[in-house]
């Protein structure tokens, strides 16, 4: 049977409302989520969302399947879906388990799809998708084919994306997206020629080469030092973006030990005190999440760190702690005009009895509200949302249901989930 554009017999759907609620007695909060599970099998680590079909309906993208909103019960396949593998059950008989082997096997697997990112590439005003695969592997991006049928058709852009989270952004402030991760040895972005879009995209390294790899850890991007344009920012430093970017010169290096092994680097004034700090995990494969102040003395750009989560096995003072927060997004989740973190427990970075602490414990997903007790001050409390998805390499947030609150679509080797605010 064709498994294009229908709602496949292995296609799981159940909805559960959850509560998001501090482990200790924290302030009252009014958000509550409904998850929605598309599916239990493992196609990609990450998910995005759009409006594919042009309905007016938000969708759920994560690796060759959009789902198609608000059921998310139907499914269409942009690209050949092809993964399986043999699990033996309890009885001992066999099954064959579409996708990659995640939750539902025993052994480690990866995808051939790491994040997903939406973006109208050619200007049809039709929503297409990029895959950024496995670190070292082509980027493709998919054209949507404008409500017909079929695999979407497919333009390799870039043979060599390297990082295990990348970004996705204006870094150039041209007004257009560009791929940040890292390539041959190099941190730099991958661009495309706007009038052609589908046309192998350009490489412009921003560092003299160095050690960086296809598993390199930690990158960013915002305004470091307040000039207007945006820097980029690896776990060992950041790159002071100069004024003029014609032949590729390399960026002004500031060096700052920002974490062993970071995931996404979130550059946001978290205090209030009118400089960009960061935000990262400590170790996507361990324990820690902290957020770097920025520091002004004399010209100097320092940071001073301020835990969130602990960087051992030790839960903070909320009673919580989790391992491998190997993905994060900022967003005003409770409507105070304050960006709070979404963040949580990658399930099986390296499988069920990999080297990870904690390796088989639950799939959190946290929401972390920001607030600043007093002037120049700030604070993290951790709401839980949910305790069997958590985060692959992407967790992102938007608004799916229609309504001004933000919810959230993850993809990773549990399935793909998308969890609705309600209120």
């Amino acid at each position: 049977m064709s498994r294009t554009c229908l709602c496949l017999a292995s296609l799981v759907v159940a909805t559960a409302v959850v509560e998001a609620q501090p482990t200790t007695p924290t302030p009252s909060t009014p958000v509550r989520f409904k998850k929605i599970t598309a599916t239990r099998e493992f196609w990609a680590e990450g998910a995005d969302l759009a409006d594919f079909n042009r309905d007016g309906k938000v969708d759920v993208v994560s690796g060759p399947f959009w789902y198609e909103g608000p059921a998310f019960q139907k499914r269409h396949e942009i690209y050949p879906a092809t993964a399986s593998f043999k699990h033996k059950k309890a009885d001992g008989t066999e099954e064959v388990i579409a996708g990659w082997e995640g939750a539902q096997g025993e052994q480690n697997a990866y995808s051939d799809c790491f994040l997903s990112f939406s973006y109208d590439f050619n200007g049809d005003k039709w929503p297409d998708m990029i895959v950024y695969p496995h670190p070292g592997q082509p980027a493709v991006w998919y054209e949507n084919p404008q409500g017909r049928d079929g695999h979407w058709p497919k333009h390799e852009v870039y043979d060599n994306l390297e990082n295990e989270s990348p970004g996705f952004a204006d870094i150039t402030g041209d007004g257009k997206p560009e791929l940040l991760c890292c390539s041959r040895g190099y941190l730099g972005y991958v661009r495309a020629d706007w009038k052609r879009p589908a046309d192998p995209w350009k490489f412009h390294a921003v560092t003299p080469k160095g050690d960086y790899q296809k598993y390199s850890h930690g990158l960013g991007y915002g305004d470091i030092n307040g000039d207007g344009r945006i820097d980029l920012l690896d776990k060992d430093a950041w790159w002071e973006q100069p004024a003029i970017l014609d032949g590729d010169p390399v960026w002004k290096r500031h060096p700052w030990k920002f974490s062993p092994g970071a995931a996404q680097m979130i550059v946001f004034d978290v205090n209030a005190d009118g400089l960009n700090d960061v935000i990262c995990s400590l170790n996507p494969h361990g324990y820690g999440l902290v957020w770097y102040e920025q520091v002004r003395a004399g010209g100097e750009i320092t940071f001073r760190d301020h835990v969130i989560l602990n960087a051992d096995a030790t839960p903070n003072k909320y009673g919580v702690q989790f391992s491998q927060g190997h993905a994060i997004d900022l967003v005003d989740i409770d409507g105070d005009g304050i960006k709070d973190l979404v963040t949580g427990k990658r399930f099986w970075a390296h499988g069920k009895n990999g080297p990870d602490p904690d390796s088989n414990g639950q799939s959190l997903l946290y929401w972390f509200k920001l607030t600043r007790p007093s002037k120049g001050t700030a604070e993290y409390i951790p709401y839980k949302i949910d305790d069997d998805s958590g985060v692959g390499t992407q967790v992102m947030t938007g608004r799916i249901n229609g309504d001004k609150r933000p919810d959230i679509v993850v993809g990773n080797k549990k399935g793909v989930f998308i969890f609705l605010q309600e209120r």
